[in-house]
């Protein structure tokens, strides 16, 4: 069953001040970062990818996979945690996805992942931050 998400409204000052510009525009303007650029596309570890807006868990490090595509990309996100809605700036509709807390643009979703779910989440590393795991 999906959790519910307390929501998190800030003003936009406040976004400017917590993000740094790069993340400023693809969280609170659904840009999209270069390809290859994000350290996130190699990270290995076991842990949590999570929104860099508001720190909400969206990916556990298991669902990640290498696409080829120069984005961090998953399999499947964590139930509730993300919202999509239909993106329909290059003619094609596309589903985008959104932190279901902040509201913060990560990425779009599309249909050719791997097993089980065949679905790929093509992330912005900008809008992401991976906690690792800590033992003990």
């Amino acid at each position: 069953m999906a959790e519910t998400v307390e929501k998190l409204n800030l003003s936009d000052d406040e976004w400017k001040k917590r993000l740094d510009p790069e993340q400023y525009e693809v969280l609170r303007h659904e840009g999209t970062e270069r390809p290859f650029t994000s350290p996130l596309n190699n990270e290995k570890h076991i842990g949590t990818f999570v929104c860099a807006g508001c720190g909400l868990p969206l990916f556990p490090s298991r669902y990640k996979f290498d696409s080829g595509t120069g984005w961090p990309s998953f399999f499947d996100a964590l139930p509730g945690h993300i919202e999509t809605k239909t993106d329909v700036k290059l003619i094609v509709p596309r589903t985008e996805y959104h932190c279901a807390r902040c509201g913060g643009h990560q990425g779009h979703v599309f249909e050719d992942g791997p097993a089980p779910t065949g679905l790929r989440y093509c992330n912005n590393g900008v809008a992401l931050k991976f906690v690792p795991e800590t033992s003990g």
